[in-house]
């Protein structure tokens, strides 16, 4: 692939990106996605992304790197596949990730379709992973980088093999630092710009708030239950609680108590006991297999059931149905339904799924 076009969401990683394409030799361009309406621009003490500054920064770096800019409008899109699941995901008692849907339908389908279309050979974005091509298997890898405290595989499971093909991760090999010092050196507007901590479309982490406005729906306070389903309390509503939540629950019991379990049909929260949260066998389904073309038999491997945190071994099965089951060799704290069950084989990733 010569003829890329770098999906730039205005800070420093993805300018970098460009920047290390363009310096090997690349012919590059940039593209930055218009997602949502967003009306934080002005608050400079939340980070998030796709706000009007950060698509003016994307400009500014393609200015000052002499490469093309444009803006896709995908709000539509992004609506449906991510906002609306996200809400519908909280709704149904579960804990999404909105960003593994947002590289699946987004960045890594739409974005590359239009980038094929405009006659581009591939997309590159400032990811921290890494892809290579598996002779042996003749398949294409998706790899941990170089820098592992910025790992990002674990978004990034839903790849396909084309997808794959046509993308690169310049940044598989570098680290952050060297990263800001790359785009100091060549004097990229946002060299020194905080990393997005929040979710774009949910600044400042408020979940609930956003649901209740984004779909209209109320969600009443209902009750609090142990684990045998005795009435211990009251909540102000499921949707505001996640699994392994301990703080916030405005109840006291003389020893720590945590979020085991929300039921939206009956409207309750199941409060529990941090053994409680344990699990050694965690089901997903969606599976989408990537250093493999299927499962056969058993096969030990590592495992994450969430971004922020190491994989741990395990003994990985398919059990149809496109599903998969991992039983740990430990059991793993707060497993929760929505989040992504991803399966390493050393640095590669095996495969991944929602969890259920």
């Amino acid at each position: 692939m010569k003829k890329i076009l770098v999906g730039m969401s205005g800070g420093v990683d993805s300018s970098a990106a460009a920047l290390l394409l363009k310096q090997q030799g690349y012919e590059v361009d940039g593209c930055t996605l218009k997602l949502f309406d967003g009306e934080i621009e002005e608050d400079r003490d939340v980070r998030t992304c796709c706000s009007l500054s950060d698509v003016m920064d994307a400009k500014a770096v393609c200015r000052k790197l002499g490469i093309e800019h444009f803006v896709f409008n995908l709000k539509d899109l992004f609506r449906e596949k991510v906002m609306d699941a996200f809400a519908d995901s909280y709704i149904g008692g579960e804990t999404p990730n909105p960003c593994i849907n947002c590289n699946r339908y987004i960045k890594f389908d739409k974005m590359l379709n239009r980038a094929r279309e405009l006659g581009y050979d591939g997309i590159a974005t400032g990811h921290y992973a890494d892809i290579k091509y598996d002779e042996a298997s003749g398949r294409w890898l998706l790899i941990r980088p170089a820098d592992r405290r910025k790992d990002q595989t674990y978004v990034l499971y839903n790849m396909t093999q084309f997808q794959l093909a046509h993308t690169l991760f310049p940044l598989c090999n570098i680290d952050k630092p060297r990263i800001r010092q790359l785009a100091e050196e060549n004097g990229l507007v946002n060299a020194r710009k905080p990393d997005s901590q929040d979710i774009c479309f949910v600044p400042g982490g408020d979940y609930a708030a956003f649901i209740t406005e984004h779909t209209g729906k109320d969600f009443p306070c209902g009750s609090y239950i142990d684990t045998k389903g005795n009435v211990i309390g009251t909540h102000e509503g499921y949707i505001r609680y996640t699994i392994g939540q301990r703080k916030g629950l405005g109840v006291a019991f003389g020893e720590p108590v945590f979020v085991c379990g929300k039921d939206p049909v009956n409207n309750t929260v199941t409060l529990g006991k941090s053994e409680d949260l344990m699990s050694e066998i965690v089901t997903a389904e969606d599976v989408n297999l990537i250093s493999l073309p299927e499962i056969k038999g058993e096969m030990r491997v590592t495992a994450k059931i969430r971004y922020n945190m190491p994989a741990v071994p395990g003994t990985l099965t398919a059990c149809g149905d496109s599903r998969i089951q991992l039983r740990f060799d430990e059991p793993v704290r707060a497993a929760a339904k929505g989040q992504a069950l991803v399966v390493y084989d050393g640095d590669a990733v095996v495969c991944g799924g929602k969890i259920v």
